[in-house]
């Protein structure tokens, strides 16, 4: 009975269109009213401290900035990145990259301080902020630590994967994708990107050897409704186990994308809730961020939802909007950023007790979006 109801919403929302551009667009953006204030701030860290294990990196979309955060206690630091950054992405040697409107920020975390800023290639107009500015979407850093791929968005245009060498700093190679890739995923041997490709209804799977782009559509919904369509693929988590990618839409359907073959099954979920970042853990427990309701009279609140490989799920309420996770290495803790790209947000994080699912919220800079464990 769900999925009628789904497709009749994606084609009532084309009339939309030409005013939002986007189908998670609703509005201004703007604090959701109705959320709590998270903790207080803890103290700063004393210049030339090192960043403790452990320390939360969020991406400050409202500001141009990233945040340090103490998982207990709050904010301890910031470093101004560029212009509204929206992902991140941290290699083993503790240097962040973060795409921002204006180029992708290279931060030392230890030290916490950017150490350099790399232009795109592409032509993305004036940096500005809000859910449709141009500039870096997705972004990730190859296994190996030689590469870092970000999707740049271009305003009313399809978008591009650029190719950033990490020792030299710089764009060596641009390839097409769709449009406004709001993530991007490197398959465990890195030998593929995957651009998730929002507003096009689509994964882009690149070789990283060859750069030669291949289209998937991915809409189990059906792309009626075009620009002004709610559901879009949006964030992508890459399965450990057989290189799947796995893309949930409105907390009803887990697609689960093979890239070699283009083909997907589609899997119950249980949520009944809008749905945007994701990511997995090395036993392919998948976690899947809620956003809440497209139809607040017959969908379900903002969750987190907790779904095994074998498809049993858990799904913890949270409250307020929310937009993507991390997840501790013992599988215990998820920290999920209360930024959203949609209208309504809250400057905190919401942390999730697996276990028991328990939630408390924390400060958590301005508006954050990407999310990373130092």
């Amino acid at each position: 009975m769900k999925a009628p109801r789904r497709a009749a919403l994606a084609a009532g929302t084309a009339a939309l269109a030409a005013a939002v551009l986007a189908g998670c667009a609703a509005g201004e953006d703007r604090p959701a009213a109705s959320s709590p204030e998270p903790a207080r701030a803890s103290a700063p860290l004393p210049a030339g401290t090192k960043t403790p294990e452990g320390t939360l990196l969020v991406a400050d979309f409202g500001s141009d900035t990233v945040t340090f955060v103490d998982p207990e206690k709050g904010p301890v630091d910031s470093v101004k990145v560029g212009t509204a950054p929206y992902g991140l992405t941290v290699g083993d040697d503790g240097r962040a990259w973060v795409a921002t409107a204006e180029g992708v920020a290279v931060v030392d975390t230890e030290a916490r301080e950017r150490v350099d800023r790399i232009a795109y290639e592409t032509e993305t107009g004036p940096a500005t902020t809000g859910e449709y500015r141009g500039g870096g979407m997705g972004i990730a850093l190859a296994p190996d630590g030689e590469h870092v791929y970000v999707g740049v968005n271009v305003p009313d245009d399809k978008g591009v994967l650029e190719v950033i060498d990490t020792d030299k700093r710089e764009v060596t190679d641009t390839v097409p994708v769709g449009r406004r890739p709001f993530d991007v995923d490197v398959s465990k041997d890195g030998g593929e990107v995957y651009a998730t490709d929002h507003d096009s209804f689509d994964v882009t799977v690149v070789r990283a050897e060859s750069l030669k782009p291949r289209r998937i559509e991915v809409a189990p919904y059906g792309t009626e409704g075009g620009l002004g369509s709610w559901l879009k693929p949006h964030y992508t988590a890459v399965r450990p186990s057989d290189g799947r990618l796995l893309l949930p839409f409105e907390g009803e359907k887990l697609v689960v994308l093979d890239p070699r073959t283009g083909e997907y099954e589609v899997e119950k979920m249980t949520a009944n809730t809008h749905q945007h970042g994701v990511t997995v853990t090395d036993d392919g427990t998948l976690f899947a961020v809620g956003t809440g309701p497209i139809d607040p009279d017959t969908d379900e609140g903002p969750s987190l939802t907790v779904r095994t490989e074998d498809g049993k799920e858990r799904v913890i309420p949270l409250e307020g909007p929310h937009e993507d996770v991390a997840v501790s290495a013992d599988g215990r803790t998820a920290y999920v950023t209360g930024g959203f790209t949609r209208d309504g947000f809250w400057n905190g994080v919401s942390v999730v007790d697996v276990r028991e699912g328990t939630v408390h919220r924390l400060a958590a800079g301005e508006r954050p979006l990407g999310i990373a464990i130092l």
